[in-house]
């Protein structure tokens, strides 16, 4: 496994008061300096938790590591960053918060208004380790077929994701919803269960339509689906919850004959994100990227966090730079070095080395999670969600992935595009882009080390001072300075 594996007050958007510099009148009109730039810090023990902080101005402090903004290099435009609504979170927020509860937390994770903002989520397709039973949206007698679907039901996810998603959509219709299988329903696979096998080639067309079906019920009951997935993780056959093995000329030739046309016929939507599974095996979506049938319906190659490393997105890309590239899955918990690593490895390893490497889609694993790491039946019983709910009193807490993800998606904007900027240096990571809608530039810093850090920040006319707490992220804001008239 890679790193990964093994409310805060509602701060409100201010700028902060510093000695005001002088710009360069010539070319540049208002040109935001230290008493421009607006700052957050989270350490890692949650001490100072998105707490506003000022800048100081650039006093040439040598010691300092210096990060350098090109604003001229842009790179991939973001989707956005989230977690995923699984059963269990769903559940959890529809069946163990009252109302009022609900609302609020909802608000706090998808609003811009006081909230974090999340822009993208991801759903199970049935039933994932972390439901509270194991189902498939076509489930029948043992040695019965359906092959033309007419059991599909997405009953099972009418009394608590459906009406969390809808709440969620009518805080942020903007949000962005993609969708994995765990599993083909048992009648289409080998092993005749949700738990392990492949699926059968008989079934390529009516697991294709199974797809589809999905993404037009959801639809019709106002969740309208960006992206799928063929398979979640295909190259790992749990022992205990839903999943399918399938090979990369298995995808290949579902997607080539099956699933791809159907999608084409459609207008190319839902998009189709290959793989789904993690860093160390780059040479399966390559594969699948080889085929020409397949590669024509591919928009871009799904990645998770639990085995290689972040790099290997640049690595595909590399090879097919038409491809865009999400990171659709790592989970938290208790365990090493996720477990010391904490706030610090996930900001660098995620929002920033994932950006890095052409994500233009972050998501956590669960959005929410018992005080008991659950629900789930099978899988994992140490992962954690973005926050936890306590199942009897409904209180809400706040992990460091909350943390990690808040400082991205509160400030890092739908079709924001990532800027050039310097490597990491003495622990202190970064990641910076240039918002869409006003020019603002945000930068998010992760200084992993135990000690302070003084950090000093250019872009152009643009300089500042900050000293980074040990072990600790920022997110630094100012204004795209403005030309002067002629």
């Amino acid at each position: 496994m890679s790193d990964l594996r093994a409310r805060p007050r509602q701060p409100q958007h201010r700028r902060t008061r510093s000695v005001l510099l002088l710009g360069l009148a010539v070319v540049f009109v208002a040109t935001p300096l230290a008493a421009q730039v607006a700052g957050w810090i989270t350490t890692s023990d949650h001490a100072l938790r998105l707490a506003p902080v000022t800048v100081s101005p650039d006093v040439g402090d040598a010691a300092a590591v210096e990060i350098e903004i090109d604003s001229a290099i842009r790179h991939q435009r973001i989707v956005g960053f989230g977690a995923s609504v699984t059963d269990a979170s769903a559940w959890l927020i529809q069946h163990r918060l009252d109302e009022a509860q609900r609302a609020a937390l909802l608000r706090e994770l998808f609003g811009r208004d006081g909230g974090i903002g999340l822009e993208l989520t991801r759903l199970t397709i049935g039933a994932s380790d972390f439901s509270r039973t194991h189902y498939s949206l076509d489930d029948l007698a043992a040695g019965e077929s359906d092959p033309q679907l007419r059991h599909f039901s997405i009953e099972a996810n009418q009394a608590d994701v459906l009406p969390v998603m809808r709440a969620a959509l009518a805080v942020n219709p903007d949000l962005r919803v993609m969708a994995s299988p765990w599993s083909a329903p048992a009648w289409m696979k080998t092993s005749g269960s949700l738990v392990g096998g492949s699926l059968k080639r008989r079934h390529y067309d009516a697991f294709a339509q199974y797809l589809l079906r999905y993404v037009d019920e959801y639809a019709a009951a106002g969740v309208p689906i960006f992206a799928l997935t063929l398979q979640n993780e295909p190259s790992f056959e749990p022992a205990d919850y839903p999943g399918m093995r399938l090979s990369a000329s298995q995808r290949a030739r579902l997607i080539g004959e099956y699933l791809g046309p159907r999608l084409e016929a459609r207008g190319g939507t839902p998009i189709l994100l290959e793989w789904d599974h993690n860093w160390d095996m780059p040479q399966e979506p390559l594969a699948v990227l080889a085929d020409e049938r397949a590669a024509r319906h591919v928009a871009g190659v799904a990645w998770h966090c639990y085995g290689g490393d972040v790099s290997a997105q640049s690595f595909v890309r590399d090879a097919h730079p038409d491809k865009d590239v999400y990171l659709t899955e790592c989970s938290g918990g208790d365990w090493e070095p996720v477990k010391s690593g904490g706030l610090t490895l996930v900001t660098r390893d995620l929002i920033i080395r994932g950006t890095r490497h052409w994500a233009r889609g972050v998501l956590f694993w669960n959005l929410a999670l018992d005080q008991e790491h659950g629900p789930h039946l099978g899988g994992c019983g140490n992962c954690r969600g973005v926050v936890t709910i306590d199942a009897a009193s409904g209180e809400v807490t706040r992990s460091d992935d909350y943390y990690a993800l808040a400082h991205a998606s509160r400030f890092v904007r739908r079709d924001a595009q990532r800027l050039g900027s310097s490597e990491a240096h003495s622990g202190i990571d970064n990641v910076a882009f240039r918002n869409a809608d006003d020019g603002s530039r945000v930068l998010i810093v992760s200084n992993s080390q135990p000690r302070v850090q003084r950090l000093r920040v250019r872009e152009g006319a643009t300089t500042f001072e900050h000293t980074l707490p040990p072990r600790s992220i920022a997110t630094f804001v100012w204004p795209e300075a403005t030309r002067a008239a002629p």
